[in-house]
């Protein structure tokens, strides 16, 4: 069976360019607004092997995709995760533009130089605080030393450094122009981004949900904030602050939805392939790779997620004790 290869593009003529891949569910934090303490994760076994991952990747390669991203959970717990970076990145400029990955930077200060060599130029990293007893609170863990280590260890080899940090009402609203200040003195641009609804955790989201345009008021009335025409490929949205010479991004799932112009896909760990991160659409992928024709199972697959992927997402957070927008957590399809 002859097998195309024509770019992908969904039913609403959005050009899909940008994968998000992720490579283990697990992770070595516990952060409160993600999941529960006792989460409970894949047994490995449903885990897709390093080859299938990297065969998994090519496929996409070969339909248009120019951006990968690895994800998780945490990436880089997972004890393999160096050779995929390793062989993914051999593609840069053999259709990948671009391999970058988002981490909690917990392990990052081991990683930092590999990922560099591999074609890595810049990460994101998960930091909601810069004080530790409130990352402890938050990550049920105490780990930041581990984290403002592995940044250090970024910025040390080349590695242009982005800050995600969720912003949380009544836990980190009020330290958010600290963690601002002390990124771009470092050099490092922040995103703040709006609590999502994905999977059950141990309090009520509704508590801490922090819509972005409060934030974004509060942060005019101290500082310069200009819009910036500054794109990555992902969903948010820049402005550049006078005041501390850096690059500040929002994004708003709940307050300002970005849909319209996605051109993303995520992949879980298992191989299931979500067309939308709020959306319950699947195509499994994993059936393909493991059939007697797998290029051609594969190809049928994500043209099927084409058809499937949704004009948006429908999420919410708007009454106490409401169901998330998914069942899954964000950790098991992939940030």
């Amino acid at each position: 069976m002859a097998v195309h290869h024509a770019p992908l593009v969904d039913g609403f003529n959005r050009r899909i360019s940008y994968l998000r891949l992720s490579v283990t569910d697990r992770c070595d934090l516990r952060c409160s607004y993600c999941m529960p303490e006792a989460m409970q994760f894949l047994p490995r076994k449903e885990v897709l092997s390093l080859e299938e991952l990297h065969r998994l990747a090519l496929g996409f390669i070969a339909r248009g995709v120019t951006k990968i991203r690895l994800t998780g959970g945490e990436p880089l717990v997972r004890r393999d995760v160096i050779e995929l970076v390793q062989a993914l990145g051999r593609e840069i400029g053999n259709g990948l533009e671009e391999l970058t990955i988002t981490t909690n930077a917990t392990q990052l200060a081991q990683h930092a130089a590999a990922l560099a060599d591999a074609g890595v130029r810049r990460i994101n990293v998960s930091l909601d605080t810069l004080d530790r007893a409130r990352f402890e609170q938050l990550s049920r863990r105490d780990r930041l030393p581990q984290v403002l280590a592995g940044i250090a260890a970024a910025k040390a080899v080349g590695l242009k450094v982005k800050l995600n940090a969720v912003a949380l009402k009544g836990l980190n609203e009020g330290e958010l122009p600290t963690l601002i200040e002390w990124a771009h003195g470092e050099g490092h641009e922040v995103t703040l981004i709006e609590v999502m609804p994905l999977g059950d955790v141990d309090g009520d989201r509704i508590d801490h949900y922090l819509p972005l345009v409060a934030v974004r008021e509060a942060l005019e009335a101290r500082w310069t904030l200009t819009p910036s025409e500054h794109r990555t490929g992902g969903p948010a949205r820049y402005v550049d602050i006078a005041e501390t010479g850096g690059r500040l991004g929002f994004i708003t799932p709940l307050t300002e939805n970005f849909c319209a112009g996605c051109n993303r896909i995520r992949v879980t760990t298992t191989g299931q392939l979500y067309p939308c991160l709020g959306g319950g659409e699947m195509i499994d992928l994993r059936g393909a790779l493991r059939s007697d024709d797998p290029e051609a199972r594969l190809a049928a697959a994500l043209d099927e997620a084409m058809r499937i992927k949704p004009e948006r997402h429908h999420f919410r957070i708007d009454a106490a004790g409401a169901a998330p927008a998914q069942p899954r957590h964000m950790s098991v399809t992939g940030g």
